[in-house]
């Protein structure tokens, strides 16, 4: 049988179709984020296509923005807002007749690159989305760990950790609080530090890139960069003690991280000695949606 994995995003649904660890469909359209009747009927919709032209029925498992609340049974936390409330596992289990099994998009990142990426063979694995937002999840023997209230691996709404005079103001986040570790590790977040010291309005692509070439602004602002992402992640090792931390993400394209911050990290590791290893996704954008197709392990 095969595995579908569906990857939700505020701007595309992408499905894909494993058979093994080898993708056999790929597809996206656009999220018609207005709408959850909509968003519903779009994912049936490509299961059923890919079904039909694979001439096979599959496994349905999907990554989300959010998660689904202990409580209520319904999404809750998704920056898609016509999610939220809804149970969207169940409506979709309705609408194409079988079980569906949904997680957060972080958890399937980290569930992907533990099974079959960067962190393969490892115990503990924390994977880390450095983008729009800041996301974690946490996978132990390549079983989710989901936590009582749903939110294992949040770190990005943690308070960045051992502040220094060049953290202030605390900026602002969406959540109601200030200082958050997103806040800083976001895209927006080096874009507005650059900007801080700088008066320059450029990207987080842009800034990466100037440093790149030994631009000295640039590269004092992906320094800051480096170093509140490593007191960011020494809060992480301190508390769960990962064998691997992986980066997903736009922001894990910078090169300089994974020397630096394993450097900078030293300094607040409460341990004499550090064999976490940071590395990147080994597939890339593609991690969320095939740790969706991973939710059904013994599939296939």
């Amino acid at each position: 049988m095969l595995r579908f994995g569906i990857d939700l995003g505020g701007t595309k649904i992408e499905l894909i179709a494993l058979e093994g660890s080898q993708v056999v469909r790929q597809c996206r359209v656009p999220t018609p984020s207005d709408s959850y009747a909509a968003i519903v009927e779009a994912i049936a919709q490509l299961v059923e296509q890919a079904e039909h032209e694979l001439q096979r029925p599959g496994t349905v498992g999907i990554g989300t923005p959010g998660a689904l609340s202990r409580r209520t049974q319904a999404i809750k936390n998704s920056n898609t807002q016509v999610l939220n409330g809804r149970p969207l596992d169940r409506d979709l289990a309705e609408r194409l007749g079988r079980p569906i099994r949904l997680q957060n998009d972080a958890n399937c990142f980290a569930l992907s690159e533990a099974i079959d990426g960067a962190a393969q063979a490892a115990d503990v694995v924390f994977g880390a989305i450095l983008g729009t937002g800041t996301g974690g999840g946490v996978v132990v023997r390549n079983e989710s760990v989901l936590g009582c209230n749903a939110i294992a691996g949040e770190w990005g709404h943690n308070a960045l950790p051992w502040l220094t005079a060049s953290d202030e103001p605390l900026p602002p986040c969406y959540c109601g609080l200030r200082g958050c570790i997103e806040t800083y590790l976001c895209g927006a977040g080096l874009r507005r530090d650059h900007a801080q010291h700088t008066n320059q309005q450029l990207s987080a692509a842009e800034i990466a890139q100037l440093a790149a070439t030994g631009d000295p602004a640039a590269s004092a602002s992906v320094e800051r960069y480096c170093e509140r992402l490593a007191r960011a992640l020494a809060s992480i090792i301190n508390v769960l003690d990962p064998d691997v931390i992986v980066l997903g993400g736009g922001l894990s394209l910078i090169p300089r991280l994974y020397a630096r911050v394993p450097e900078l990290w030293q300094r607040h590791v409460f341990s004499d000695t550090i064999d976490t290893r940071l590395v990147p996704a080994r597939h890339g954008d593609s991690s969320g949606v095939r740790g969706a197709a991973w939710l059904w392990p013994g599939a296939g």
